[in-house]
Parts: structure tokens; sequence; C-alpha cells
């Protein structure tokens, strides 16, 4: 088994990438958020949210596009994309990088950066809007992440779970013109 991921290997999710979506999904959401300890309030979240037909649906859907990196032992990180999300700030945008989850041993390869430039490729490729995002305000290494790939802060948000809100910065990509014009002239 290798740590190493092959470069140059994403591409568009199957629905036999379903099960090892989900269970990336949980494997990240779970080391990212649950710092202190793992309550069942939580643990019925994700349990319940990041589900093998979960993702079946997602990759049914037309205004939905995920991307996976695959390495030689399986997928490594995945981006998805929803169109028709509006921005909660004030940019029109209705395209919304919804997950860019990396496993944690791969972090720091360069996996991430790749993931969320073919994910703004798609919405240029999909005439789609310049995406936002949403990432936990205490996630200072994401929103740090983000900053340095062309996304400018926006806005705040919350996400919400039964209830319970958890603050967000929203952040718009920033250079996705220069993106759509070095498409058009070939310039990439």
């Amino acid at each position: 088994m290798t740590d190493t991921p092959d470069p140059g290997s994403i591409r568009t999710a199957r629905s036999e990438d379903a099960s090892c979506l989900a269970a990336l999904s949980i494997e990240v959401w779970v080391g990212t958020y649950l710092r202190q300890g793992v309550s069942s309030f939580f643990a019925d979240y994700a349990l319940g949210q990041f589900t093998r037909e979960h993702f079946l649906d997602l990759l049914n859907q037309p205004a939905e596009i995920l991307l996976v990196s695959e390495n030689q032992e399986g997928i490594d990180g995945y981006v998805r994309v929803s169109h028709r999300n509006p921005c909660p700030g004030d940019s029109g945008s209705e395209t919304e990088i919804s997950t860019l989850y990396v496993q944690p041993r791969h972090q720091g390869k360069g996996l991430g950066q790749s993931l969320l430039a073919a994910g703004v490729e798609a919405c240029c490729t999909n005439g789609w809007d310049a995406p936002w995002l949403a990432t936990n305000s205490e996630n200072k290494g994401a929103i740090a992440f983000y900053l340095n790939q062309g996304f400018e802060k926006a806005g705040l948000t919350h996400f919400e779970v039964q209830g319970r809100r958890y603050l967000n910065e929203v952040l718009l990509c920033t250079d996705f013109k220069n993106r759509i014009t070095g498409q058009v002239s070939g310039n990439r």
C-alpha cells in the first residue's frame, strides 16, 4: 500500500464510488469537527448524512458534480459542486463548492488544490456562476487554504444541525473571470 497519490488522477465520480464517498466523508468530517469526542448528537448526524444512498442520489442530480481523486489504492478526496444553491451573501452566485474533502494522511500533497481547481473548472465548463463556499469559522487552516486559492471573504452564514447553529465564513472565488478568460482564449 502506498501513501503517494498518482498525479492527474481526478475523474468524475461513478455510482460504484458511493460507499467510498460515504466512508471518506465520515472520516474527514469526524476528524475535522469532533475534536473533543464523539457525542450521539453528531454521530447520528454523520451516520444519517453520509450514506451510500445519499451519494447515489447526488450522482443522479443534474445540478450536482462530484469529482474524485483516486490513488493506487482508492479514492483519497473529492469535491462536490452544487448549482442552484444561492450564496448567502450579496454575490448573486448560485453555485456552491459544497464539499472539498481530502483524507488527512493525503493532505498537504496538492490534492485539495487540484480538486478545488477541477471544481472551479467544472463551473466554467458548465457556464455556471463563480462558486462560493462556506467553512466553519474556527477552521483557520481551511480558510487560509481557500484564501490562497483565489477566494475572498464575502460574509458569514450558519451551518445548522437539528436547531444548533455554527458560524461559517462565506468565501467567493474572485479569480473566476480570469479562469474563464484563460479558458476561452486558450491561455490555460
